[in-house]
């Protein structure tokens, strides 16, 4: 390893998330001066990506880049990366799974019907067991891909009928209340976001359109809820095996319950997004967001060469 590894950041590739992707690794390249901007136009590594002169700051937002296969070929061939490992990409990708491992820690999770594309349950069923408002969604996407956000029976029988006949899906009962983001540095949550789509649904369109949203940060709420919040997001990381960095999406109901979405271990760095308004919030911004997020693969370098 180089004394100064080259800071490489990784963005593109094939996901639907692709120009997402794109715009989140020019702006974190353009907070890192010196970094190589890389924008994949497969979903692959590089050829001359060498453990011994680069660390790699990954930006790939779904998909290949975000299920834990990325980051598996950077393990096999020694190559240090910011964010979490293979292992945790994997178990945090899939919703379901993350929503076993928020249950076993003692972080707030609503029910849900798990099914596979090819083994759809009947509208009835699931109106049954959730309700008439009910959400349903990939079970292994990010970025409110492929959302549908349902109303009685009717609804959610013509989305049952449009779900292609492959995939993994979840339903879930609609959330009522306050939709909020907090994002994590070291397993340690910084400011709460507040996020108010002007047209009712935080999904992709409105998640990536400039003006479509207002966002509260810090997020107008009392200082015990913020802190308890804070706290089950970070056990929610420790239990995901996340290190470095994520971003955990919540809903605070009326009544003051709160539950968990998801924990983001890829979490989009545009301008509209989330996580850079969150370190906001605690006097990060965003090029020192940047440079703490690289961090730790660069010390994790050091140590390979101490070794």
């Amino acid at each position: 390893m180089t004394s100064h590894p080259e800071i490489v950041v990784l963005c593109g590739g094939l996901s639907s998330e692709r120009e997402v992707s794109l715009r989140s690794g020019r702006a974190v390249s353009s907070a890192l001066p010196g970094s190589r901007l890389v924008e994949l136009d497969a979903d692959a590594l590089p050829a001359w990506l060498d453990g011994a002169k680069h660390v790699v700051l990954p930006v790939l937002h779904g998909g290949w880049g975000e299920d834990g296969r990325a980051q598996a070929e950077m393990e096999a061939k020694g190559i240090a990366f910011a964010g979490c490992s293979s292992a945790a990409n994997r178990l945090c990708m899939d919703k379901v799974a993350t929503k076993a491992a928020m249950r076993a820690a003692g972080v707030p999770a609503i029910p849900e019907v798990a099914f596979a594309g090819a083994a759809k349950p009947t509208a009835a069923a699931l109106v049954a067991a959730l309700g008439e408002h009910i959400v349903i969604k990939p079970a292994d996407q990010g970025s409110s891909v492929g959302l549908y956000v349902l109303a009685g029976e009717g609804d959610v029988a013509q989305a049952l009928a449009e779900i292609p006949a492959s995939g993994r899906w979840m339903a879930e009962r609609r959330l009522r209340g306050r939709e909020m983001s907090v994002g994590l540095l070291d397993g340690q949550p910084m400011g709460l976001v507040e996020i108010v789509p002007l047209a009712g649904v935080y999904d992709f369109k409105t998640k990536y359109t400039k003006g479509a949203s207002e966002y509260r940060f810090p997020a107008p709420v009392g200082p015990e809820l913020t802190a308890a919040i804070g706290a089950a997001a970070a056990r929610l990381f420790a239990a995901g095996g996340c290190r470095d960095f994520a971003r955990a999406d919540v809903f605070l109901e009326p009544d003051g319950r709160f539950y968990f979405l998801e924990i983001n271990t890829m979490p989009g760095m545009t301008e509209t997004s989330l996580m850079p308004k969150s370190a906001s919030c605690v006097g990060l911004d965003f090029p020192a967001l940047v440079r703490r997020m690289a961090a730790p693969a660069l010390a994790r370098a050091a140590q390979t060469v101490r070794r």
